[in-house]
């Protein structure tokens, strides 16, 4: 629900009721992860979507009649030969829809205005809601800041929202959105209150060294995909905002230098364009030792072979170096500025999700991969 906080902190604001469905658990080939809604006010106007398409229809009827009961509902949808068209998944998954209607008297509204506000301004903020369990909790909504405290509650157990609030937490330090099974006491165990904690935290950071061509190209192809971008490079005749206008910010400096003090996490992909050694060699041979998502240098294979040389030489290890994705890019034939871009994002989607990258057409595994490494999740800051 978090991917539409600005839309809906808007409605909040304008004092119209509205019903919200948000796709709590998927199975199988399912087209949007868990997280993704679509809200429906009184007006019939709707904003979001759950399945790309397959149940909008479905899932609309479900929200007008939240908001005719005022009761949260969980469906859940699947594949069937009958209804495959109607209300159906074609891609042959499953998945589960928690509608809760927010209405003037609906405890969640009063957690959902600072929720809403905290993620429209990129605050880090977690939000967990009672996606399954007694028929007065589900919908119930509990709001956790990353010092621990929080607002609301899941209806009236103390122990369940301090434990709930320690999970949320979690799921927020790492960038997740997901699920958790608690007790009605607070303690694990399957079958009691199933949470869904939705993460919202800032955006994963992209870092281009090297202020090429490629780079302009490759700023943009990050920002579409929802990064934050940074394109570093030592040269100030070349590293100006002018030439790069979807980067974030353009900083003038060493590479290794900058990367040292600049902060980066599991979600960070860097991006060496540079091929040129004596800005690659110091630059990757600090990017191999950090716990950062994704580390690609450009270049052709004799390129690669010396870079491989010299930083063996430099002491890195055979783990380190397997780390580097080099030459950097998915074999798309590329030849233009913005088809290598395209190109070096493909393959960091494919690294992120478990792809492979090979055609669908012919293929016999799974479309949408279950194994997402978790380094670009979270909230809205999810990237495709």
């Amino acid at each position: 629900m978090l991917d539409l906080a600005e839309e809906l902190r808007r409605w909040t604001e304008e004092g119209r009721e509205f019903a919200v469905a948000t796709v709590v658990a998927v199975g199988g080939s399912a087209p949007r992860g868990p997280g993704a809604a679509l809200a429906v006010d009184s007006a019939g106007t709707v904003i979001g979507s759950v399945s790309g398409g397959c149940v909008e229809g479905a899932v609309y009827d479900l929200c007008r009649e939240a908001l005719r009961t005022g009761r949260s509902v969980v469906e859940r949808f699947g594949y069937s030969d009958e209804d495959a068209f109607a209300v159906g998944l074609t891609c042959g998954g499953t998945l589960d829809v928690l509608v809760t209607p927010v209405t003037g008297e609906a405890p969640v509204r009063t957690v959902l205005r600072p929720a809403l506000s905290a993620a429209a301004r990129d605050e880090p903020a977690a939000l967990a809601r009672v996606a399954r369990g007694p028929a007065e909790l589900l919908g119930r909504a509990l709001l956790v800041r990353p010092d621990g405290t929080s607002e609301g509650g899941l209806g009236g157990h103390p122990e369940l929202d301090r434990v709930a609030a320690a999970e949320a937490r979690a799921l927020l330090e790492a960038g997740r959105t997901g699920t958790v099974e608690l007790s009605a006491d607070g303690s694990h165990c399957p079958g009691g209150v199933t949470l869904l904690v939705e993460s919202n935290v800032p955006p994963p950071r992209m870092i281009v060294f090297g202020a090429v061509d490629f780079a302009s190209a490759l700023a943009r192809a990050g920002k579409f995909l929802g990064y934050h971008v940074t394109v570093c490079d030592a040269r100030p005749v070349f590293a100006t905002p002018g030439r790069f206008p979807d980067a974030d910010e353009v900083v003038v400096d060493w590479p290794h230098r900058y990367l040292r003090r600049t902060a980066t996490d599991a979600r960070t992909v860097l991006c060496v364009l540079t091929h040129d050694a004596k800005f690659d060699i110091p630059l990757l041979k600090v990017a191999l030792r950090m716990p950062v998502a994704f580390v690609g240098a450009m270049g052709s294979r004799r390129t690669h072979e010396d870079r491989d040389r010299r930083l063996r030489a430099e002491g890195l290890t055979e783990q380190e170096l397997s780390r580097l994705r080099s030459p950097i890019g998915l074999d798309l034939g590329a030849r233009t500025p913005e088809e290598t871009a395209l190109s070096i994002t493909a393959e960091i989607v494919a690294a992120r999700r478990g792809g492979t990258g090979v055609p669908l057409t012919g293929g016999n595994t799974p479309i949408h991969h279950e194994n997402d490494k978790g380094h670009g999740d979270g909230g809205r800051a999810a990237v495709a």
